[in-house]
């Protein structure tokens, strides 16, 4: 069991085209250096920022796409234990509902892509999203779930449901 690792507070943003297709993240910088992955970033806690503000402020400042707290939908939520055996986070999982209207300009955090949800399983991705975060969008996108997940290195990433909401 993990101990002494910091705790992190983070959301993900999983934005679409009118198309369908994914907006994903080719990362510049670590965590998850040289992977895809959805938008998204640490709360501002000194502030007390929530997390729906999070989404909305992240969505904005890495894609200039302006949304607000009405076009998300919390998904999912999952607390992960000790993450590339650096920290542990709390993940809070929103889908953007207003379609993104173009492939945003490249940032420092990295360069971005569309993406059929398909072609997302044959690119390169943070292990942890391949085999939990993924399925979890594909099966919850919709609903609501709670998950924690043990990420301690060495071991394979186990997931456990905590809550769903009905159907």
């Amino acid at each position: 069991m993990s101990t002494g690792l910091a705790y992190k507070i983070a959301v993900l943003v999983f934005l679409e085209n009118a198309a369908g297709e994914h907006l994903l993240l080719l990362r510049a910088k670590p965590p998850n250096l040289g992977v895809w992955s959805p938008i998204g970033g640490k709360l501002e806690t000194a502030h007390g920022e929530s997390p729906f503000e999070c989404a909305v402020r992240e969505t904005r400042e890495e894609t200039g796409h302006e949304i607000v707290a009405a076009d998300l939908h919390l998904f999912a939520m999952i607390a992960e234990k000790a993450y590339e055996g650096q920290a542990h986070w709390l993940m809070f999982l929103f889908r953007c509902r207003r379609p993104i209207p173009a492939l945003p300009a490249d940032i420092s955090e990295g360069k971005f892509g569309f993406f059929s949800r398909a072609k997302i399983d044959a690119i390169p991705l943070p292990e942890t999203d391949r085999t939990a975060l993924w399925p979890i969008y594909d099966r919850y996108r919709d609903r609501f779930v709670a998950l924690k997940a043990d990420c301690a290195p060495g071991q394979s990433v186990r997931v456990d449901i905590e809550e769903i909401t009905p159907a």
